[in-house]
């Protein structure tokens, strides 16, 4: 048993994968070890099934040795939840031991992935925020996502519960009443909607899929561009941590780097309205959230402008991937290590 630590010992949890490996962000747990060992913490990567009732089972990183090692720690001072899957998260195991953390009194953040129209439906009445919101409607009947492409011409339809752009098509109503798909490796055109829907409605209705209005981007050379702005919890508020942006090229359904989107400075775009817009959403959006799903210690939002200068929240991530850009990423930890020890009453 690890015991005896004079710091913070913080415990990552995390799921295994289908072949029985330890998921997560590698890169990002070893980078939080080593800032935590020097402020005199530890941490270790744990999964729900390896908790015990006196002790967890875990993997901590030995920055000296570069290597892992397994042991058994006692109960930590603070969990970091950053299982990869929805269905982990959602397994009986999982909701046991948050519950046991609850009852501990340990503090945990954060509480789990967010839906994306039960995030719509958090922010629209909003005093602030819901003038920010694209229109959204579940997809539920053939009538109203029909009602609604009509209304907006073009719209994103998208999976409640996806992220990295995975899932998403553009739907058009084109002349003659056609309609075209597109979505990162298709592109259809049937002849109706009824048509679209005979083929599709399967799908959407057995995913959960929300339609959305189509925003016209801001554009630079020619391709839209979006925000990633990543924020974390700072005693009763929340701050920006750092901004990208990020550029679709050679498709304009997503903008995420592994849908071959493009990584620009946010200094090459940036403006007073830009910040000004940014620095109102964060504090916002992370006390709904919180107040709503319990504490979120860290989040990313996507975001954009459009070409009239309206300035739109798409969605909003508990679990933020890493970011390119290394400074945003060195901030990142610096702030969740600050945050731990302020969590963890032991700043």
């Amino acid at each position: 048993m690890i015991s005896g630590h004079p710091g913070p010992l913080i415990g990552i949890m995390t799921a295994r994968n289908a072949n029985g490996s330890i998921a997560g962000n590698g890169p990002l747990f070893i980078a939080l070890q080593k800032k935590l060992i020097s402020l005199d913490g530890i941490s270790f990567v744990f999964t729900a099934e390896e908790v015990n009732e006196d002790y967890i089972d875990g993997y901590s990183y030995l920055p000296d040795k570069k290597n892992w090692i397994k042991a058994k720690f006692p109960y930590p001072d603070l969990v970091y939840n950053r299982i990869p899957f929805r269905k982990s998260e959602q397994d009986v195991h999982c909701q046991k031991f948050f519950s046991l953390l609850k009852e501990k009194q340990i503090p945990f953040f954060n509480p789990c992935f967010i839906d994306k129209y039960e995030f719509y439906d958090l922010l629209k009445n909003h005093e602030l925020l819901h003038s920010f919101l694209p229109q959204t409607i579940l997809v539920k009947q053939k009538k109203d996502l029909f009602s609604f492409l009509e209304k907006h011409k073009s719209i994103y339809v998208k999976q409640t519960q996806s992220s990295r752009g995975k899932g998403v098509y553009r739907l058009k109503l084109i002349e003659s009443l056609q309609i075209q798909l597109e979505g990162l490796n298709i592109r259809e055109t049937y002849q109706s909607f009824h048509h679209f829907w005979d083929e599709w409605n399967g799908q959407l209705l057995e995913r959960d899929y929300l339609a959305q209005e189509e925003v016209k981007s801001a554009e630079y050379e020619g391709n839209r561009f979006d925000f990633r702005i990543l924020a974390h919890a700072a005693n009763d508020d929340y701050l920006l941590t750092g901004v990208g942006i990020r550029q679709s090229q050679n498709q304009g359904i997503t903008t995420h780097i592994p849908a071959g989107g493009r990584l620009l400075p946010y200094e090459l775009l940036q403006s007073s309205a830009h910040d000004q817009f940014i620095q109102t959403v964060v504090p916002q959006i992370g006390k709904s959230l919180s107040k709503q799903f319990g504490y979120f210690g860290e989040f990313s939002i996507d975001a954009g402008v459009s070409k009239s200068g309206d300035y739109y929240i798409y969605e909003v991530n508990s679990k933020p991937m890493s970011f390119d850009e290394p400074g945003i990423e060195e901030r990142k930890i610096e702030q969740l290590c600050r945050l731990f020890l302020k969590l963890a009453e032991l700043d």
